[in-house]
Formats: C-alpha cells, structure tokens, sequence
C-alpha cells in the first residue's frame, strides 16, 4: 500500500498538488498522466522521499523491507565497471557473495563444535537463504536474457557502462530494476529511449510482473496493455479513472458531457430563481418566499469544470507538387570504419507517400534519415531528387535544427521563408511562444519546446517532403495527436522514423524495416507489419512468446549477398536483389517448403488429438451436469460433494485444453499465411 494523505506542495508562488488524499493498494497497476509541468515526476519523487512535501504525509508501510525500483526521466550517469559487473553490484549480488565468503572463512578456521562456529554457521545459513531469494545463482544468465531483451549483444556484456550511449544507459538502469524484483516500480517515461522491439518486450516481461507499478508514459500503446487504472493530475488536484488509456479517454469525455448537462441546468435553475426574486421583490405578500429563494441563490455551489489549457496547433500549407518519383536511392551502402550500416539497396519513394522507417537501435533508421535528406554522404552509391522537390528536415537532436546561440526570434527570423514578422509572430502564438517568451534565448528551452519551435520552423518552409526523425520525442499525447492530425492533412510526402506504434498506426501506408543491413518493404500501417513479422517468427521458431524481430525469418544475409526471407503478403522488396534463383536456392526453398509441411502435419495431428479429447472432457461434464440435476440427489450430499469437486476439476481443465487449441490454431493459421509464399 501506498498512502498520500492530504498532501500539499508549492515552488515560490506556485502551487504543485492540493490537500491530495490518494490510496494505492497492493499490486496496482497505474499510469499517470497530465499535462507537461503539472507534476507527475514531482510526485514520484515525492513518493521516494526526494522532494519534501509542505504538508500532509505519503506513507508506506514497511517501507525499509520494501524494494522499490524507480526509473528516472533524466540521464543518469553510471559507475565505471563493466556492464555486467555493475548490475551485480548495484543489485547487492556482489555484497551477498562477499558476505557469504567471509562466514565461509571463518568457519574454517572455528572448531565446528564451538558455540562460534554455530553462530557463524546461523548466520551463514540466514545469507545464503538471501542469495536464494534474490536467485544469486542464477544471476549472470538472467542479467544476459534481460539485456539481450533490450537489444544489448554478447560484447558488450563486458563493456565499460560509461562508454554507452544516453539511451542505452537509461536501458541498462530498467535491466537494473527488472533484476532486483521490486515490490513497488516507478517508471517515469520508460519507452523514452526504447526501440518498438524492445518495448515489446519489456511490455511481455511486465504481464508478469506481480507488484505495484505506477508509471508515467507518453505512449498510448504502452498504457493501454500495461494499466488497468489511469489516474490524471490536473489542476493540483487527481482524477481516478478504472480502466486504460483508452477507456480513460472515452470515461474523460463522457465525464465532460455530464459536467456540461449539470452547469446547464444549473444555469437555468439560477436564472428561473433570479427572474423570480426580481419580478416580486417588491411584491408584500411575496416577501416571505422572496428571501427564502435569495437565500436558496447564495447557497447554490456553481459548477464549474476546468478551463482547457491554451493548445498548439498546427496547420501544414499546402505542398507545391513535385513530380511523381520524389527520392531515388540506387545502389547506396553507408559505413562507417568497420562498421557496415546497410549495403547496396535500391530506394525510390513516390509523391505523396506516408513512409516510417523502423527497425532496432542502431540499425540504420536515422542514418539512412540523413542520407535521403543530404545531411550526410552515403558511402557509395547516389541519391537523386525528382522534379520541384523542396525539403524540410526535422533532426532528433535538438541542436541540428535550432541554433542555441541565439533567441526563438532571431531564429524563426533566419529561416528561409516568404512569411512577414506578422504571420510568424503569430505563428509562434500557436506554438504557445507569445509575448516576451519569444525572445528567450533558446538554450534555455526545454525539450519540449524545442521540439515545438523545429517543428514551427519546418512550417514556415514550403516543403513537399518532410524527413522527421523522432519528432514526437519530448512532446506530450495531446501534442502528439495534434502534430498525427496535421500530418494526415499535409499534401506533400512524409518520411518518418518514430518509436511510436499508435502515432505510426494511423499515419503511415508503407513500413520499410531495416534489419541485418537491409530493406524489407511492407505495404500497410504499422499494425500490419508487426502482424506480419509476428506470424512469421511464430512459423519458423514453432513457438509462441519469443521476442518478436529478434531472428530474421529464414532470411540469410552474409556480405552483400541477397536474403532469401519471405515476407508473405508484404511484398518484400529485398533491394539489390538478383532476378533469378540459382539452382541451390531452389534446393533449399524445396527442403523449406518440406520441412514447413512436416511442421504442418504435426500441428494438425496434435489439433485432431486434441479436439477428441475436449470432447471427451465436454461430455463427461455433461454427465456429471445430469446427475446433479437428477432428481432425489439432494439425499446423496457425499456424492453431491464428490459430483462437484469433479466437475470444478474438470471446468479448469477445459479451460487449460481451449487455451491449447486456441494456441495450436493460431500456429497453424500463421504457418499456412507464412507458408504460402515459400
């Protein structure tokens, strides 16, 4: 349990959280959400301990005995050991087993019938039960299944932590925190630093998880599958929601609608009263009932709701037209020393097309971002632009599209536009920049608000192309909506690369992964590429539940020589591939299509066997079911007790064989979708 009894916070003059009373019980799972600055890291924080509140109290019982894990936000820099290493030190591992051998040492040098030798031995015994609990042995291979979840490689379990990246050191801190089991979890924006792979497996690790999760999280996705209660702070004040992000909305609107009905009944109930109180005040005979609703009036508690926060909005202009080829990549490989990113592909990308890029961290989304938009130079190969192509780029790193040395003013001014100081000033009214703020120097701005100024100054442009690299990163979910809309409406062509399943589901037409140095081209949203990958990982692991994209399927890249996967349905457009099969090609697709069909008689023979029996179980239920109604059994309550326990027995165990069936034909129906264009 966690419990926030009227608790109050203020920074200076400005007030954080409202006499909040707030119970969290035993195993929760919660997201909280709001808008930026309202609060949420601040009350985890508070949670922890971290931030002094002014008054109230936040309790957790047996808080010393509990575990609890908390990812912050914000980059924490980490201690010098090697990767491993240092998760077996920070999650008390390495203290244990020192303890451990230090009660070994002493008893080898006690009598063992001393009374010493017993006390040691007690105590010895109560450290290694720790390390039992805390699976001490089988540490270092649970520590790699993690980490090999969020992408780390066999080299680099031996790596130096301050020789990762910003991204991967947030990865390593979550590894950290699924390690030490806590009781109680704070994840403050987890997906943050996470590819879409890797979020799909840290969101399979914690259905799992059987403590208290609280989190907050710009990801729709991720709260939908990971929550079963939303909890909003907004106003200082917090609103419970019983259910996901989903519900949460639609709860939130109807919530609304009501607020509406009730302030608009009051509205006319005041002003039937005034109307009343004014045509008899004067009236002798009325006075009596005159006061009487003059007093109803002052008691009468106005319902108000919450007035909505000013919003950004965005409007792209309509794109001048380009001509129908508005990309071509021919032959492009990029490297860089060592090495190899992606080799010798083909690429052409149409007018008015919504492409994402996807793929894990350092695949060579970003990369080949840059390469299309002339940011960097392909190692060799060309890219050419169509006829009237005009671009606009839009960097993950901030300081690639603002300059920090100056104001937003001054920048907005130096972009190349045909807009006058009228229209940009308004403009950057939208964009939530008004009054003095515009002259903030930009090196000040949060993350957010550079985002929002890069993405103002790409509107100033008139692009037909947008290349965006994460530009949803550090905006909140009403700005991600917003910015999804505009894009919806924009004319031009968009090329995406983004982490943000639900921001890419709705957008984009066409995914192209990138994996092992190569293209893979899929003609649908983005929900129709994880369907597609997912069915075929499923067909040829044979197994449910392993990580989706980590083994290409079937595929097999060696140099520059071309994969021979097969993406079903997906169109795969393998680029630099040869147009004829060779002769061992063919072999191996024959001994593919062979072993596909073994794996398929065995999945139906196990689906035959498995239907016999579930109707063998069905119709001894059925037979129990008759007995119990059968009349006169009410005399037999031994038989009544045995007939029952039986046939529980017998409900759990359809329950389990439905779950079978259903399991097997999912694989069966995967395999004859992946099957079919082997």
């Amino acid at each position: 349990m966690i419990y926030l009894n009227n608790i109050s916070l203020s920074f200076a003059d400005r007030r954080i959280f409202d006499n909040i009373t707030w119970m969290i019980p035993e195993k929760s799972r919660i997201g909280l959400v709001g808008d930026n600055g309202t609060g949420k890291t601040t009350l985890f924080r508070a949670i922890l301990g971290m931030v002094d509140i002014d008054e109230g109290a936040i309790d957790i019982p047996n808080r010393k005995n509990r575990i609890i894990g908390y990812l912050p936000q914000d980059l924490v820099e980490l201690e010098p050991f090697s990767l491993i290493d240092y998760l077996r030190k920070k999650s008390g591992i390495d203290d244990i087993e020192r303890t451990l051998k230090d009660y070994e040492r002493r008893m080898s040098r006690c009598d063992p019938d001393s009374a010493e030798y017993q006390e040691i031995l007690k105590a010895y015994e109560a450290a290694a039960a720790c390390f039992q609990a805390a699976e001490g042995y089988r540490f270092d291979a649970k520590a790699k299944q993690i980490l090999n979840g969020f992408g780390f490689r066999e080299k680099d379990f031996s790596k130096n932590c301050t020789e990762f990246s910003g991204g991967w050191k947030m990865r390593i801190l979550i590894a950290l925190i699924l390690l030490s089991a806590p009781d109680i979890m704070l994840l403050d924006e987890p997906t943050n630093h996470l590819d879409t792979e890797s979020m799909e497996w840290l969101e399979s690790y914690l259905k799992n998880y059987h403590g208290t999760l609280l989190t907050i999280a710009h990801d729709r996705v991720f709260l939908d599958k990971m929550v079963n209660q939303i909890v909003e702070l907004s106003n200082h004040r917090l609103t419970v929601y019983k259910g996901n992000y989903s519900y949460y909305l639609a709860e939130k609107e109807r919530r609304l609608d009501a607020l509406k009905k009730q302030m608009a009944l009051q509205r006319g109930e005041i002003k039937k009263t005034q109307e009343f109180i004014e045509r008899f005040r004067y009236k002798a005979t009325k006075a009596r009932q005159v006061q009487s609703r003059i007093k109803m009036l002052e008691r009468f508690e106005i319902i108000e709701h919450e007035r909505s926060k000013r919003q950004v909005h965005i409007r792209f202009p309509e794109a001048p037209k380009s001509g129908r080829e508005v990309v071509s990549a021919r032959q492009v490989s990029k490297s860089y020393g060592d090495l190899n990113v992606f080799s010798s592909f083909d690429l052409t990308i149409h007018r008015g097309e919504k492409i994402a890029f996807v793929g894990i961290n350092g695949a060579g989304k970003s990369t080949l971002a840059r390469i299309l938009s002339g940011m960097e130079e392909p190692s060799s190969g060309t890219v050419t632009y169509g006829l009237n192509v005009s671009m606009a780029f839009f960097s993950q790193e901030s300081a690639q599209n603002l300059d920090y040395g100056r104001t937003i003013w001054d920048d907005v001014c130096l972009t190349d536009s045909r807009s006058n100081d009228q229209e940009k000033r308004n403009l950057l009214g939208t964009f939530l920049f008004s009054g003095n703020d515009i002259y903030k120097e930009i090196s000040v701005l949060s993350g957010g608000e550079k985002s929002r100024l890069a993405l103002l100054k790409i509107l100033l442009q008139d692009s037909n192309l947008l290349i965006l690299d994460e530009p949803t990163n550090h905006l909140d979910l009403k700005t991600k909506e917003i910015l999804q809309n505009a894009l919806l409406g924009y004319t031009g062509t968009v090329v995406i690369v983004s982490h943000d399943r639900f921001f890419l589901d709705r957008l984009v037409s066409k995914v192209i992964e990138i994996r092992d140095g190569r293209c893979y081209e899929y003609l649908g949203n983005y929900s129709y590429f994880i369907q597609k990958r997912g069915e075929m990982t499923s067909t040829i692991s044979g197994t449910a539940g392993e990580r989706p994209f980590q083994k290409s399927a079937g595929a097999s890249v060696a140099g520059n020589s071309t994969a021979t996967a097969s993406l079903p349905e997906a169109n795969e457009a393998m680029l630099g591939r040869r147009p004829f099969k060779t002769k061992e090609e063919k072999r191996l697709e024959a001994e593919e299509r062979n072993r596909l069909s073994r794996i398929m008689s065995d999945f139906k023979t196990k689906l035959k066997a498995l239907e016999n029996h579930i109707i063998h179980i069905e119709e001894k239920k059925a037979d129990n079911e008759k007995i119990l109604c059968e009349p006169g059994i009410h005399r037999e309550p031994q038989k009544i007790k045995m007939l029952s326990q039986e046939l529980l027995d017998i409900t759990r165990e359809l329950e389990n064989l439905y779950a079978s069936w259903d399991t097997l034909t999912q694989k069966i129906e995967a395999h004859e979708a992946g099957s079919g264009a082997v």
